[in-house]
């Protein structure tokens, strides 16, 4: 039909440049993760020349035959070769259609893999949200992933239309000519199509994942939302870019009906125009009935070159799921040293340490000294970039500028793997894996045993309550209702099971009561004894319990010592709320003179 007569590879040149056309920040790394299927790509492309190749063959391979019954001659060897060639036609056929689908079956898994590593590699440096970077694996990979094939399929019917083109000039000139001078045209139509498309696609995948980064926020503030009332507004919110969708969506069917009206009139007026030359000629002498029956075999053969709009199509959403992939894994994760070097002792020191984020500097050359074995807090006001200095130690993030130094080695200088045994996080909203409450404490570190497990778990007092379930430590993680507080003792155990020199506790015990946090305090000095130790506080109690307290304030720390001797500032007192506010204790009383030079000389 008309409508579906539309050259992908008449589109500069043809589709066969498609792969090419994606830009190279792009097409490296999805051209790089789809190299494994590289030699089923091959194949693939053997098989189809084979069937291209007796798809030329067969209008003169038919002429022959007719000639044959025309003249009374033999008809027995032409019909012969014309049904050999049809079934090797066949059997080309047969194998090439699983072979590209298991090689774009294989290649999306591979993408979907690489894309799902890459972006776990990136971590929290990851510039796209979570709803995007679902729509990167489940939507855009398998439209990249079928780019090397179509790519293949689309290079080779250009081939094949071209073979078929120049074989109509030599049955008949007259009508090779005619058919050569309207492509033209038709490529002009196909290009513009093809960048039309493309951009629609795009389009509509940007707007589909600024929806599924909104659900996906809203969904985790669903108690928070329905709470407040605020259930139209925010439904307002996430559909908000519900109109760009539609407008690409629009775009691209009105994109397709101007270029199927325009070839739907272009494409038959060709096909009559060349057949009427080639009529003439028969009727002239100078082409024989089985000649004008071979021009209209090539004729249909070399107008495949515009009869691929599905191709074209999907080429085009290939591009448009390339590029977007690419955004991703162009975006390199953090790599690890290569550094033989061991840490003397846990003490750290961070240098003129910087850190930008969203055009604002959050750290502004930093310099903090934390001695070995000693338990620092950090305290300071909400946003004061508390939670990006804990993730420096152990590489979470890194800084734009500045070192960061533990045992006397650089931690850019270690191995990543190295540096997770020696820097052991804790966060305030931990998230648990595993199958089991004993597999979700032995994360990371699978090697140790139960006795292990309940220690590390009596230190952070969950033992009592995991416990009480109904299968104790074996109970399913998926089966086991945990409040924020449970949770938040569970990582911590999980953290505390990991010999390290330095521990991260990041706010790790803000969900619990006070005085559960004082036994969990305890039983952490006591577990952790000779360990570097830097917790993120928010309770004036948990600064008290710390060696040193570091003030963290406008990108810098404003302050270093003991609790109770920053506490005579107000402005010390008053980042801890009201309740500091007032001046009320917090912890022990000011150390005398003598005893606070003790700790100095013993913690130097």
């Amino acid at each position: 039909m008309a409508e579906h007569r539309i050259g992908a590879a008449a589109a500069s040149g043809g589709p066969a440049a498609a792969a090419a056309q994606v830009p190279s920040p792009a097409r490296r790394p999805v051209l790089a993760a789809l190299a494994p299927v590289r030699l089923r790509v091959i194949v693939l492309a053997v098989l189809m020349t084979v069937r291209i190749s007796v798809g030329v063959a067969l209008p003169a391979l038919l002429a022959a035959a007719v000639d044959a019954v025309l003249n009374g001659t033999d008809v027995h060897s032409p019909a012969a070769l014309l049904a050999a060639v049809l079934a090797l036609g066949g059997l080309c056929e047969a194998a090439a259609a699983p072979l590209a689908s298991s090689t774009q079956a294989t290649g999306t898994h591979r993408l979907r893999m690489v894309t799902v590593r890459h972006l776990l590699a990136l971590g929290p440096r990851t510039p796209h949200g979570v709803g995007e970077s679902v729509t990167q694996v489940v939507q855009s990979a398998p439209m990249a992933a079928v780019l090397p094939v179509r790519a293949t399929e689309s290079a080779l019917a250009l081939l094949g239309s071209a073979a078929a083109l120049g074989a109509l000039w030599w049955t008949n000139w007259q009508a090779g000519l005619t058919f050569t001078l309207a492509m033209p045209l038709t490529a002009l139509i196909a290009q513009r199509f093809m960048n039309a498309a493309g951009q629609a696609q795009e389009d509509y995948l940007t707007a589909q994942s600024r929806i599924a980064d909104g659900l996906v926020a809203a969904l985790a503030g669903v108690r928070t939302i329905r709470a407040a009332g605020t259930l139209a507004t925010e439904t307002d919110r996430v559909l908000g870019p519900m109109p760009e969708l539609s407008a690409a969506g629009r775009a691209m069917w009105r994109t397709q009906r101007d270029v199927a009206w325009r070839l739907g009139l272009l494409l038959p007026l060709t096909d009559v125009l060349v057949l009427a030359v080639a009529g003439l000629a028969v009727a002239r002498g100078d082409l024989t009935p089985a000649g004008l029956l071979a021009v209209t075999g090539y004729l249909a053969l070399a107008s495949g070159i515009v009869d691929q709009i599905d191709a074209l199509l999907g080429i085009a959403q290939a591009r448009a799921g390339a590029r977007r992939l690419g955004d991703v894994l162009r975006h390199e994760p953090p790599a690890g040293g290569t550094g033989a070097a061991t840490p003397e002792d846990g003490a750290v020191r961070l240098r003129g340490v910087t850190v930008r984020h969203a055009g604002e500097t959050v750290l502004d050359r930093l310099d903090l000294d934390l001695p070995a074995g000693a338990a620092i807090a950090l305290v300071g006001r909400t946003g004061a970039g508390k939670t990006v200095l804990a993730g420096l130690l152990g590489r979470l993030t890194d800084p734009d500028e500045g070192e960061i130094i533990i045992g006397g080695v650089p931690v850019r200088e270690l191995p990543l793997h190295r540096l997770r045994t020696l820097v052991v996080h804790a966060f305030e909203r931990p998230e648990l894996y595993g199958r089991t409450v004993h597999e979700a404490i032995t994360f990371g570190r699978p090697g140790p045993g139960r006795e292990d497990v309940v220690r590390a778990a009596r230190a952070a007092e969950a033992d009592r309550f995991v416990r009480r379930l109904p299968a104790g430590y074996d109970t399913p993680l998926e089966e086991t209702p945990l409040s924020g507080g449970e949770r938040q003792r569970l990582g911590l155990a999980r953290a505390l099971l990991r010999p390290a020199l330095v521990h991260v506790l990041d706010d790790a015990t803000s969900g619990l009561d006070t005085a559960t946090e004082a036994e969990v305090s305890r039983s952490v000095t006591d577990l952790l004894a000779g360990r570097t130790r830097l917790v993120v506080a928010h309770r004036a109690a948990t600064a008290a319990r710390c060696d040193l307290v570091a003030w963290l304030d406008c990108g810098r720390i404003r302050a270093l010592g003991p609790h109770a001797r920053l506490w005579a500032d107000p402005e010390y007192r008053a980042v801890f709320g009201p309740a500091g506010a007032t001046g009320s204790p917090a912890g022990p009383g000011p150390l005398k003179k003598d005893e606070e030079e003790r700790w100095r000389v013993e913690h130097r």
